[in-house]
């Protein structure tokens, strides 16, 4: 009897199985099948990148951390390249709860204080990788690819957005002065939030940060 080399099935968030078959007098015993949780690895991975780095992380350094065989990584995310943006689309979808603060804000000064309360605490996360990834592969890469480089124009566009629509929110209720020019705002905000990722690198005073925060807003 000959093995179904053609058995295998799609589970969605896991990687196609691969099916291992042992061979009997009496014929063939389907074995365990191995399977991985892609999210998972795929975490595992953006800790790596966002630590090292594109240029410095390895293929080994991703093996690593991830469990997986050379193989089975190659087989899943195609190469080097294509994990990383995937890792950085991975790293924006955990990071939406920290957005949603802003779209859900009670008022424009609220939100943006909430915002920084809470990019402060993920960037000088003792737990995490110091910084933001999306920072870091602005700074981290001199010649992206153009995927790469529309992925993280993206990400810094939309969330220069958010600041956008939550100024003019509240100019429209009266919180914000309407002559303050809001385009101009949102843009500070957008280089103050990537100058926090880089400033915790080198200072580890949150008080500062948090004092320049509450400058800016005194400022809307």
């Amino acid at each position: 009897m000959e093995p179904d080399w053609n058995h295998t099935k799609n589970t969605g968030l896991f990687v196609p199985e691969i099916v291992y078959c042992s061979y009997r007098e009496e014929g063939v015993t389907i074995g365990r099948t191995k399977e991985f949780d892609k999210e998972r690895v795929l975490h595992e991975a953006m800790l790596v990148f966002w630590e090292k780095g594109y240029e410095a992380t390895s293929i080994p350094d991703l093996l690593k951390a991830m469990g997986l065989s050379r193989s089975s990584l190659y087989e899943t995310f195609a190469d080097k390249q294509t994990l990383y943006v995937e890792a950085i689309h991975h790293y924006k979808k955990i990071g939406q709860n920290k957005r949603n603060l802003l779209v859900n804000a009670p008022s424009a000064k609220v939100g943006i204080r909430q915002y920084f309360d809470q990019h402060i605490i993920s960037a000088f996360n003792e737990d995490l990788p110091k910084g933001c990834l999306i920072t870091n592969a602005t700074i981290d890469m001199d010649s992206p690819d153009e995927e790469l480089r529309k992925l993280i124009r993206d990400r810094f566009e939309g969330l220069e957005q958010s600041f956008y629509e939550l100024l003019h929110k509240g100019q429209q209720t009266g919180e914000i002065d309407p002559k303050k020019d809001i385009k101009v705002l949102s843009h500070l905000l957008l280089n103050l939030n990537h100058s926090i990722n880089v400033i915790c690198k080198v200072k580890s005073d949150k008080k500062v940060v948090h004092d320049m925060i509450n400058t800016v807003i005194e400022m809307l």
